[in-house]
């Protein structure tokens, strides 16, 4: 089988906060592994233009359908930066870093966290030594190395690469996302004389299988197109909230 083919479909879950989930990872890895939908505008974009009160009201409201399970939620301000943090028994409640855009974490009651709305949230796991990565990769994240640089993190907590499981999830298909010539470029090193379509979610497993990561799955889900579900920042033109992408070990 081609793994960077290899889909793997975030399936509903019952309760008050609209979200999706890979049954396969908690099944497989004892994982929680998901991400939020718009539900009923369940915006949880922090630096969006919704009243921080409602969003406030629904990071509460994630918190609350986690716990007891997970006594630390721990995300970041993102910039589309590389900067990965790694968590060692965080505080209770949130913690929120500026200027981060992927967590790592070997501890267990730890829900790692990043916001997307078209940007590619890249889950990681390794099962036999427990050390887990979620990362924010957008095109400049990717370009820059951050799927690269959270392999290599969890390399030096002890996993051997080619034991590190990967998903990509949610975010803007590749017929959706049409790019310049200096992004194609950026992203996959090939030098275009137009504009073209660019598919994040391969390019991501292909930098991933370069870096030694053998099992790579993408989900089917396209932010932009499945529009009754997904918050999407290409398709409303910068003015859609934002879904929270989430990991952890209970």
């Amino acid at each position: 089988m081609n793994e960077l083919a290899a889909e793997l479909r975030e399936t509903p879950v019952g309760g008050d906060v609209p979200r999706l989930e890979l049954a396969e990872w908690a099944t497989r890895y004892a994982l929680l592994a998901g991400i939020t939908t718009r539900g009923d505008d369940f915006n949880l974009g922090l630096l969006t233009a919704a009243p921080a009160a409602h969003v406030v009201g629904n990071w509460r409201q994630l918190a609350a359908a986690v716990r007891p399970a997970f006594p630390s939620l721990v995300g970041g301000l993102q910039v589309h930066g590389t900067t990965i943090a790694v968590h060692r028994d965080p505080a209770e409640g949130w913690t929120i870093r500026d200027g981060i855009d992927g967590h790592v974490t070997t501890e267990r009651g730890v829900l790692l966290l990043v916001s997307v709305a078209d940007c590619v949230p890249v889950y990681l796991c390794a099962p036999g030594v427990g050390a887990l990565a979620l990362l924010h990769a957008g095109w400049r994240g990717t370009a820059a190395g951050i799927v690269e640089a959270g392999i290599a993190m969890m390399a030096e907590l002890g996993s051997d690469v080619a034991d590190i499981v990967m998903h990509c999830g949610i975010s803007i298909c590749g017929s959706c996302y049409e790019v310049g010539p200096e992004v194609m470029s950026a992203v996959t090193g090939r030098a275009t004389s137009g504009p073209g379509h660019l598919d994040l979610r391969a390019a991501i497993g292909a930098r991933a299988r370069s870096a030694g990561v053998r099992q790579v799955s993408v989900s089917p889900w396209c932010a932009a197109h499945d529009a009754a579900m997904f918050y999407s920042h290409r398709r409303s033109r910068g003015r859609d909230g934002r879904m929270l992408a989430y990991l952890g070990r209970p």
